[in-house]
C-alpha cells in the first residue's frame, strides 16, 4: 500500500555532501533520474542541503527507501571520483517516518523540509533556495532551458555524468545546468493539497523551521553558507599559515583558524566542523581555546 514518508539522511557532522555548486546540479540530475526510474514513487518535494538531505516521498516502504539508497549510491560513486573518498555515504543513516493524512500531517511535513534553508539563514523564503522545491509551486514556469530530446548522447552524458537513456524527451534542462523539478515532481498534487499559495505560506511561515529563524532573528549575524566558506577556506590557509589543508595546521595554528572562520563568518561549532572536517568535538574545543 502506497503511502507518504518523510525520509532524511543523517546529519554529517564533520564533512560536507555538496561542496560546490556543481555537486548540487549533480545531485538535482540524480533525483531526477531515480524518478524516472521509480516511476511507482511520487515526489512531493526534497530539499538539499550541505550535510543532509530530505524527502517527502509517496510509495510502498520498501519502494521510497530504496529510491533514496540508490540516490545516495550514485551520488556516492560520483563523489568517490571527484574527490577520491571512497564509501562517503555507506554509514550515513536514514530516517523514515510515515506521515499520516489527518491533522495537516502532509502539509506540516512538505512545509517542514521547504524550509530547512530558511532556518539555516540561508535565505528568508524557501523559493528563493534552488537546491530543491521551493519555487515549484504556485510559481510561473522558468523561462529558457532545452528540451532533453534536443541534446546530444554526449551532452546528456556530460550534463548529467551519466550514461541514462531512458529519461523522457520532454522534460527540460533549466539554463542553471539541472532538470527542473517540475518535470517530476508531483506539483499539482501538492497545490491541490495546500489548496492557495496564502495557505501553504501559513503552513511555511508555522513550521519549526520558521521558529528556529525568528530565535535568531535578533542577533543580526550574518550567515554563509558552507560552500562559501569552503571556497574561501585555502585562501585564508594561505594568507595566514603559508598551509594548504586544515589537517596540516599545528595545534596553535588550528585554534586562531577557528576564530578566524567565526569572526570573519559567524560560523558556530557545528559549521566550523563541518568546513574543517572535524568532529563538533573538536570545533568546540578550539573555540573554547580562545
Amino acid at each position: 500500500m502506497k503511502r507518504i514518508y518523510l525520509l532524511s539522511t543523517e546529519h554529517l557532522e564533520d564533512g560536507l555532501w555538496f561542496r560546490d555548486e556543481e555537486d548540487f546540479k549533480v545531485a538535482m540530475n540524480y533525483i531526477a533520474i531515480e524518478a524516472a526510474r521509480h516511476p511507482e514513487v511520487v515526489v512531493l518535494t526534497f530539499i538539499l542541503m550541505s550535510n543532509h538531505v530530505h524527502f517527502v516521498l509517496k510509495g510502498t516502504m520498501k519502494d521510497v527507501k530504496d529510491f533514496v539508497d540508490n540516490f545516495k549510491r550514485r551520488y556516492s560513486i560520483y563523489y568517490q571520483k571527484k574527490y577520491g573518498i571512497r564509501k562517503f555515504l555507506r554509514h550515513n543513516g536514514l530516517d523514515i517516518k510515515l506521515i499520516p493524512y489527518e491533522d495537516e500531517a502532509v502539509e506540516k511535513a512538505i512545509a517542514y523540509v521547504l524550509m530547512n534553508c530558511v532556518g539555516a539563514g540561508i535565505c528568508v523564503h524557501a523559493s528563493q533556495y534552488q537546491w530543491g522545491t521551493g519555487a515549484t509551486f504556485f510559481g510561473q514556469p522558468e523561462k529558457g532551458g532545452r528540451f532533453l530530446k534536443s541534446l546530444s548522447a554526449r551532452e546528456i552524458k556530460k550534463l548529467l555524468h551519466t550514461d541514462e537513456e531512458t529519461l523522457p524527451g520532454e522534460w527540460i534542462i533549466g539554463q542553471d545546468g539541472y532538470i527542473l523539478p517540475q518535470n517530476y515532481v508531483d506539483c499539482k498534487g501538492v497545490e491541490t493539497l495546500f489548496r492557495t499559495p496564502q495557505r501553504l505560506n501559513y503552513f511555511l511561515n508555522s513550521s519549526s523551521k520558521a521558529r528556529k529563524r525568528l530565535e535568531y532573528a535578533d542577533s543580526n549575524l550574518p550567515a554563509f553558507r558552507d560552500q562559501t566558506i569552503l571556497a574561501t577556506l585555502p585562501d585564508l590557509l594561505r594568507s595566514l599559515f603559508h598551509k594548504d589543508t586544515f589537517t596540516q595546521l599545528l595545534p596553535e595554528e588550528q585554534v586562531e583558524c577557528a576564530r578566524q572562520i567565526r569572526f570573519r563568518f559567524s560560523a558556530d561549532a557545528t559549521q566550523i566542523a563541518r568546513v574543517c572536517g572535524i568532529t563538533y568535538a573538536k570545533a568546540a574545543q578550539l573555540l573554547d581555546s580562545i
